[in-house]
């Protein structure tokens, strides 16, 4: 197995630079199988929505799109693919971002009762208390 970084990843999705594009897509087709997924860690994840937001431009609906092929692909392995759902399904109806989605939903895996935070969004998820 090998682990894909966020800059892989961003290339293989949004084809924007024709030689990485090409070398992502090459690496992605040639050694992520269904038999010997890519790993994609959680900071991966919140760093591909944040790349896609700010460097793209891209809207929530569309980044939404993205991270659900994602997680559907059987190409990929992902860490923790349950809260990553969890996470997700929260940043698809709520206005908080997706990294504080994740935080929350691990925080509370691990038996945190809330997690305090200065984040107005953050603050209205489940598991989040305002401070």
């Amino acid at each position: 197995m090998i682990g894909l970084d966020t800059n892989v990843l961003v290339r293989y999705l949004v084809q924007d630079d024709p030689a990485q594009s090409r070398k992502a897509s090459q690496l992605i087709a040639r050694e992520c199988t269904r038999e010997d997924p890519g790993f994609i860690n959680r900071i991966v994840l919140c760093e591909l929505v944040w790349v896609l937001e700010s460097a793209y431009g891209y809207s929530k609906d569309t980044i939404a799109d993205v991270m659900e092929k994602v997680l559907q692909t059987s190409q990929f392995r992902l860490e923790d693919v349950q809260a990553a759902w969890t996470a997700f399904r929260a940043y698809q109806k709520g206005k908080a971002d997706f990294a504080d989605c994740l935080l929350g939903t691990i925080n509370r895996s691990h038996g945190c009762e809330h997690t305090m935070t200065f984040d107005q969004h953050a603050g209205k998820l489940q598991g989040f208390e305002l401070l």
